[in-house]
């Protein structure tokens, strides 16, 4: 049989390590902090990757590569930059056996390189908007790690975009943010709250940092996607000025926006359950296993059958046949579980005579009868109600757990006995902001678009009026 899991109500934790490794989605490296993605895994990256990518080409933007390497001197151009990022930089002090002229950073993100070249290509306004996206690997010197969560190297795209007013960034950068949160909720099945950041919680050098933040199955906070309005920071550190239309100069406006890997690890805590992973079908790398059944005396004729169900099914769905006779039919069943597998078929004599499979649903574990010829119709309907019934459950999930507090003894009586998301009023202060981050390691997870400030509510610490309403959370 599949290895065993650990079960999710005895040791969370252990349970999504069990995953990852006893699915094969990735393995510890040889390097403190560093992962290896295994092909299954990054099976999954790449349905996520081809999602987005063509997401982003829809919204007008082109892909392109920047080094690896940046120059110390770039990172120190943007003092709130190099700040957020010192404690996790990785630096390069030689190379060819001798010592730099100038350190090099392996980047922990492109801002400061992309900008020096934007430099060079932005003269005038005709050369506004300049959309371009990477896909890149990204270090950062992490002190605690977890496999696809946080890593010291992970793979991640960014967007850095310049504009020429600060409306068109501004519209640019919650357009992105509506691009994660429909990639999010129609790919992932996860529903996301979007927003803001509070000051304290922004990407280093931003003006404004907006976030969809999802709940995981332990009730605790995941940000799977940020997009940032920098204004002109990075363009006065780096001089990248045009031409306006009324011949005057000014500098660029700027966005940037990114997604990680980390997104796997979110699939697996929203939806997985003791069995194994369960993957939404629209990034199912297998949406579809056919399993023959069969002893030596009808295994030609089983196989066959199934071969023949296999050649009906391929070109319509991502369709896989596990026809070899190494492992048991209950080993199979168990490894498309633990593999997440949305709709597995099983088909043996009786079904041979009958002509018809067995399908079973990977989320509910519900099996049907249906006729051959009808397989194509009826796996098309499991694979659509699979993808909604995971993004509703995800959403009841969080509604259930979303709280509502009107005073600090009631929002850490919460905390510490239900958890989940508390949506509270809050000054606007960082103090109270730091205090209550401190004293209950809730963090300030998004402040929602679309509601009223703080809904004539008051602060949850310190009691005055409230300026925004806020949701705060145990986060990962």
């Amino acid at each position: 049989m599949a290895e065993k899991i650990t079960p999710k109500e005895q040791n969370y934790s252990q349970w999504y390590v069990d995953i990852v490794l006893k699915a094969k989605l990735a393995d510890y490296a040889p390097v403190k902090g560093c992962m290896v993605i295994r092909p299954r895994g990054f099976a999954i990256w790449e349905m996520m990757k081809s999602a987005l990518d063509n997401m982003f080409k829809e919204t007008g933007h082109q892909n392109a590569y920047f080094p690896l390497l940046i120059p110390d001197s770039f990172l120190k151009k943007e003092a709130e930059h190099v700040k957020g990022f010192s404690p996790e930089l990785a630096v390069v002090t030689h190379g060819g056996g001798e010592k730099l002229e100038e350190p090099l950073a392996i980047r922990p993100t492109s801002e400061t390189i992309i900008w020096s070249m934007y430099k060079k290509w932005i003269q005038s306004y005709r050369d506004l908007p300049l959309l371009i996206n990477q896909w890149a690997n990204i270090v950062r010197w992490e002190k605690r790690t977890r496999l696809f969560l946080r890593t010291t190297e992970f793979l991640w795209q960014e967007g850095h975009t310049a504009h020429a007013s600060e409306a068109e960034a501004e519209e640019e950068t919650l357009r992105m943010l509506m691009v994660y949160k429909k990639f999010a909720e129609e790919f992932m099945a996860l529903p996301v709250l979007t927003g803001m950041k509070s000051e304290s919680e922004k990407f280093a050098g931003a003006v404004q940092t907006y976030t969809i933040e999802a709940m995981m199955q332990d009730k605790r906070a995941l940000q799977t996607g940020t997009s940032h309005n920098l204004g002109q920071n990075f363009a006065r550190a780096f001089d990248v000025t045009y031409q306006t239309q009324d011949g005057n100069l000014d500098y660029v406006w700027a966005t940037s926006w990114g997604v990680s890997t980390r997104l796997i690890g979110a699939l697996i805590m929203a939806h997985s359950d003791n069995r194994g992973l369960v993957l939404p079908p629209n990034l199912a790398p297998t949406e579809v296993l056919i399993i023959p059944i069969f002893q030596n005396r009808n295994k030609a004729e089983v196989i066959g059958y199934t071969r023949r169900l296999y050649e009906q099914l391929r070109q319509e769905f991502r369709t896989e046949i596990d026809d070899g006779d190494q492992n048991s039919p209950g080993w199979k069943f168990s490894e498309a579980e633990l593999r997440g597998i949305p709709v597995r078929i099983e088909a043996g004599p009786r079904e041979l005579n009958k002509n018809q499979a067995v399908l079973v649903r990977r989320d509910t574990g519900e099996k049907l009868n249906v006729p051959a010829d009808e397989l194509k119709a009826k796996i098309k309907e499991l694979i659509r109600d699979i993808q909604n019934t995971l993004f509703h459950r995800a959403l009841t999930f969080r509604k259930e757990n979303t709280h509502q507090a009107s005073d600090y003894s009631s929002f850490k009586e919460i905390l510490e006995s239900r958890a989940g998301f508390i949506e509270c009023g809050w000054c606007g202060s960082p103090e109270c902001e730091a205090k209550i981050k401190e004293e209950t390691k809730a963090t300030i997870r998004v402040l929602p678009l679309g509601r009223n400030g703080g809904d004539d509510k008051s602060c949850i610490y310190c009691g005055a009026k409230a300026k925004e309403l806020a949701v705060f959370a145990k986060a990962y």
